[in-house]
């Protein structure tokens, strides 16, 4: 490493691999970020709203992990198991699910500074992570669909996405070193680009709300059938969060991993709650972050603070943000396929390298949930308006009901029918 957690390099180099920080962490918050502004309202003006205080957040949350949390080098961004639960909470109100987010926060804040998450390491087991890493890539299928084909209307924004996303595994493949993580970026702006030159480009005069005439934040809705089902959102963020944290110490060698794990979980419990607060969705730690640093030999935690606070100040810029919103839903959707397959491929890695499928049973045991994620997932709506009210948003939930149905099948029904492999973290 060209400098180690704790190195301050001069200024120059400080700045440059800030702005790398600053592009790694742009794509997905940008990505996700406009995919839930689009889950509340058509409206440009919200959807602009709703970035900026989803890129304020997110911002002052790197900042303050590095500086004070774990003190690691590592990205934040938009949780995507939390946009699961965004995407099933449609019926029974936004309000509901970021009331469960500010909760879920609460109790991820208080589990993580009190060090509970340290001593249930033993409990996610390879299995168990690699089955939720790909249960969230399978569940997002419709809304990725969703944001491909629009109105169902001609077969270009379906070709064009195809086309895109194979572009992406090329580019990614060709570039080499620090550059494979600008691949997303280019495939935003080049796409966006591509995309307008053939459809047109959209309309300018977007109309700026001013502050005073959105709401600020959520009002408390306790929904109990909400709350249930983002309980397994966030078991699903810890494992992520905790994984990730993990990963990069590891890597790094660093001391005092376990003071590290309690304040980096507290402080990302403390981000949900202001997410949840101001209604955006909350953020998590991203595992990507260390093969950044292995690309480019730095692992000062110091340079992230100058991206933590670029993406703060992004916030404050609606004209900057107007840009963001106004990619067209094709491009959006195979940007996420993209992300979507590199995380599937992440948890199949995982199954490899961790040697977790060895016999029927323990295939089972993963392809199992991973069918009751997916039918469930593009079932009907109608089918689960024949259950009580209070489930609706735990049986409607295609990741929900797959989590359940591996963490009872590895610790309950099979746990003592195949090899069990020790716990990953």
């Amino acid at each position: 490493m060209k400098y180690g957690i704790n190195d301050k390099p001069p200024l120059t180099p400080f700045l440059l691999y800030g702005l790398q920080w600053w592009v790694v962490a742009l794509p997905s918050l940008v990505i996700m970020g406009v995919v839930t502004a689009r889950l509340h309202s058509a409206e440009a003006a919200v959807q602009i709203w709703y970035m900026q205080k989803l890129f304020a957040i997110v911002g002052l949350a790197t900042t303050i992990q590095v500086l004070a949390g774990h003190r690691l080098p590592l990205v934040i961004g938009p949780a995507s198991t939390l946009l699961v639960g965004l995407i099933v909470s449609l019926g029974t109100g936004m309000d509901a699910a970021y009331t469960a987010i500010f909760f879920g926060g609460a109790v991820m804040s208080v589990a993580g500074f009190s060090g509970i998450f340290v001593k249930l390491r033993f409990f996610f087991t390879p299995r168990i992570v690699a089955v939720v890493l790909i249960l969230i890539a399978f569940t997002l299928s419709p809304t990725i669909l969703r944001l491909i084909v629009g109105d169902g209307s001609g077969a270009f924004p379906l070709c064009f996405a195809l086309l895109m996303v194979l572009a992406l595994v090329v580019i990614n493949y060709k570039l080499r070193g620090a550059a494979k993580s600008l691949t997303v970026l280019i495939g935003m702006a080049g796409g966006a680009l591509v995309y307008c030159l053939f459809k047109g480009f959209p309309e300018g005069g977007y109309a700026f709300a001013k502050a005073a005439d959105l709401p600020w934040g959520m009002r408390f809705v306790f929904e109990p059938g909400t709350l249930l089902a983002f309980v397994f959102c966030f078991l699903a963020l810890v494992i992520n969060d905790l994984g990730s944290i993990e990963a990069v110490g590891h890597m790094l060698e660093a001391e005092t991993m376990d003071k590290r794990i309690r304040r980096g979980m507290g402080v990302t419990g403390i981000a949900n709650m202001a997410s949840g607060w101001f209604g955006v969705i909350g953020p998590v730690d991203y595992s990507m972050s260390a093969g950044v640093i292995a690309a480019t030999g730095c692992a000062s935690r110091f340079t992230l603070v100058p991206a933590g606070i670029g993406l703060a100040v992004c916030g404050f810029f609606p004209e900057l943000v107007m840009l963001l919103v106004a990619i067209p839903g094709p491009v959006m959707g195979a940007l996420l396929l993209y992300l979507m397959a590199t995380q599937l491929s992440n948890g199949l890695a995982m199954l490899v390298k961790k040697n977790s499928i060895t016999d029927f049973t323990s295939g089972v045991i993963v392809g199992l949930p991973l069918m009751i994620g997916l039918i469930i997932a593009f079932a009907p709506v109608a089918v689960f308006n024949a259950f009580p009210e209070m489930l609706r948003p735990v049986v409607s939930n295609g990741f929900v009901m797959g989590t359940l149905a591996v963490i009872l099948f590895e610790h309950g029904v099979f746990k003592n029918a195949c090899c069990a492999p020790k716990g990953l973290l």
